[in-house]
């Protein structure tokens, strides 16, 4: 069966393509699996980890316990998940892999979305700082346990590269040991390229939800001749969906028109043969890079600078800053099978992983249980 599905993608992926049967393979060699390719048990691997559901309870841009429609760090993985998938099969890319990236891409965000993620790396400053796309690398590589021959989920080389090179107009990590010098592959890059449609338009909606969007700043930003939609003077939840669905779909396709014609022009004629590209291949159109421009322009002015939206970050940054100063003044306020690994890691980087694995509703227990006299420990 899985011979089977790898003879598939050798038919229908483009020479462009990573295929599993030339994978790199992992870490600790495992047998193949009978029934699925390296890429679709990766993907199954991620699903069914700890930090992978804790994604449900920390923050997109609002803290979750501002209204139960707002998007979490999760329903954005899977969006942007749904968005990626899309892309791959467009192109002749491999879904599974791209899926895979994308599911895993935002495990290492801590509570509190970016503010938690400002507060860790001001932290750890000297001390080795904090990305989140090296602490999704930490989490597969080594924080999940959840096999007794090897540590973390010893995934393909591949998913590992795409989770530690996704990059984005706004965060690029260092990569460390996965070819610095070389782009990311087509299947990383498109799940890059999926996460800023998809937060992009899910911050936007939620944006005009909360109420610090309107139509008439919209109207200013002007992109409503080629969604065909006149946003009307009363805004209705009907309309807004509208405007997001044709939205999302017109920068996708923009996306894939840009990049089969990319690819036709480069023609590369093997996954390595994009990633000695040194540059990316999947790109948007100059107009949509501008359109795309002066939406985040609106939405950092009138939505992450909001003043709900900063007293939010603030309150987090300080709930973070307080838990670390407690846990670094005596190490004995930290469960047992966390304070075990201070010896091997040293007490800083150990106190910033149990920090950066907490959701949004445990990080606020725990401030309570150190700090409010009434709450029982």
């Amino acid at each position: 069966m899985r011979q089977g599905l790898e003879e598939l993608e050798k038919e229908f992926l483009a020479p462009y393509a990573v295929h599993s049967q030339k994978s790199r393979g992992r870490n600790y060699p495992e047998e193949e699996h009978p029934y699925r390719t390296c890429f679709q048990r990766d993907r199954e691997r991620i699903l069914h980890t700890t930090a992978f559901r804790r994604l449900g309870h920390k923050t997109q841009v609002f803290v979750t316990y501002e209204g139960d429609h707002y998007r979490t760090r999760l329903t954005h993985t899977l969006e942007t998940a749904q968005i990626a998938r899309t892309l791959a099969r467009a192109l002749a890319a491999n879904e599974d892999l791209t899926e895979a990236i994308a599911l895993a891409h935002d495990l290492g965000h801590p509570p509190f979305g970016h503010a938690g993620e400002r507060a860790l790396h001001r932290l750890m400053e000297g001390r080795g700082g904090f990305d989140h796309n090296l602490q999704s690398l930490r989490i597969v590589e080594k924080l999940e346990q959840r096999y007794s021959g090897f540590p973390g989920l010893n995934l393909t080389w591949e998913v590992r590269e795409g989770v530690v090179k996704h990059w984005t107009e706004y965060d690029r990590a260092e990569v460390g040991e996965y070819e610095p010098d070389k782009a990311p592959s087509v299947e990383a890059q498109l799940v890059s390229r999926a996460d800023e449609i998809a937060f992009q338009t899910h911050d936007l909606d939620d944006g005009m939800r909360a109420e610090m969007l309107d139509w008439d700043e919209l109207r200013e930003l002007g992109p409503w001749e080629w969604v065909e939609l006149s946003p009307p003077r009363e805004s209705s939840d009907l309309v807004r969906h509208e405007l997001i669905r044709r939205l999302i779909n017109h920068l996708a396709t923009d996306l894939i028109e840009t990049t089969k014609a990319q690819l036709e022009r480069l023609r590369p004629a093997s996954c390595e043969a994009v990633r000695n590209l040194r540059e990316n291949v999947v790109a948007f159109s100059a107009e949509v890079s501008a359109l795309r421009g002066r939406l985040q322009e609106l939405l950092m002015e009138r939505l992450y600078r909001h003043y709900r939206v900063v007293r939010m970050a603030r309150k987090a940054e300080r709930i973070v800053g307080r838990l670390f100063a407690a846990y670094l003044e005596d190490t004995g306020q930290l469960p047992p099978w966390v304070e075990t690994r201070i010896a091997e890691e040293g007490v800083e980087r150990v106190i910033c992983d149990y920090i950066a694995g907490m959701t949004d509703r445990f990080a606020l227990q725990e401030y309570q249980k150190l700090f409010d006299p009434g709450t029982r420990v």
